[in-house]
C-alpha cells in the first residue's frame, strides 16, 4: 500500500514572504485559501493581469500586485513560491529558478514540480487541522475538510484554553503531567462518542 511520506508543518507566515506567479483563477484560489488560513501572510503576486476578485482580496490583506511578466528578480527575498500560470514553460522556469535559490516552490496541479502541497485546512480558534492526500485528490481533501468542520465543536477553543490553564497547575514531572492530561482528555472523547451513538 502506498504511504504519504509528507511531513506536515505549521508555518508562521507573518515571518515569511510568499510569491504567487500568475493572476488567473488558480492564483486567486491559492490567495483566497492562504489569506483565509493566515490573514497576516505577506504575499506578492506577479502577472500581466489580475482578476477583479484578486484585486479585491489584495486590499483586504498584506498583498502587493505587480502587473508584469515573471522575471527571476521577483524571487529576491521570497521564502515560498507558488506558480499558477497556464503556460507550462513559465511554471517550469519558476521551478528551476527556485531550486537554484533553495526556495520552496509549488507548481499548481503538477506534483513532480512541488516541494509542498497546499492541503485542506480547518481552523477553530487555536485548533488547526491540515489534510493531505499526497497530491492525489484535492476533492477528497475538500470533503474531509468539510467533515472535520462539522465534527470539531465550535467551543473546542475553550477546551484548549482550559487545558492549558489546568496543565500549569498539575504537579509532577513531564511524564506525570502527560499521563494526567491523557486521562482527563480520554474522558472528554468518550463523552463525545456517547453523544454520537
Amino acid at each position: 500500500m502506498e504511504r504519504n511520506n509528507l511531513y506536515p508543518i505549521f508555518l508562521k507566515v507573518r515571518n515569511l514572504n510568499f510569491l504567487i506567479v500568475g493572476g488567473g483563477n488558480v492564483a486567486e484560489e491559492k490567495l483566497t485559501f492562504l489569506l483565509k488560513s493566515s490573514p497576516d501572510a505577506h504575499v506578492t503576486m506577479v502577472a500581466p493581469m489580475f482578476r477583479e476578485g484578486t484585486v479585491s482580496l489584495a486590499k483586504q490583506g498584506n498583498v502587493k500586485l505587480i502587473k508584469k511578466k515573471y522575471k527571476k528578480k521577483y524571487l529576491k527575498g521570497k521564502h515560498i513560491v507558488v506558480a499558477t500560470t497556464d503556460i507550462p514553460e513559465v511554471n517550469i522556469k519558476v521551478h528551476r529558478h527556485c531550486r537554484k535559490k533553495s526556495i520552496l516552490v509549488n507548481v499548481a496541479d503538477n506534483p513532480p514540480y512541488c516541494d509542498f502541497y497546499m492541503g485542506g485546512i480547518v481552523t477553530k480558534g487555536n485548533v488547526k487541522v491540515a489534510i493531505s492526500t499526497n497530491g492525489k485528490s484535492p476533492t477528497t481533501a475538500k470533503r474531509l475538510r468539510q467533515f472535520f468542520e462539522d465534527v470539531i465543536p465550535e467551543n473546542v477553543d475553550d477546551l484548549v484554553k482550559n487545558l492549558n490553564e489546568y496543565r500549569k497547575i498539575i504537579k509532577g514531572d513531564f511524564e506525570e503531567k502527560v499521563e494526567t492530561l491523557n486521562e482527563f482528555t480520554k474522558g472528554l472523547i468518550e463523552k463525545k462518542n456517547l453523544k454520537n451513538d
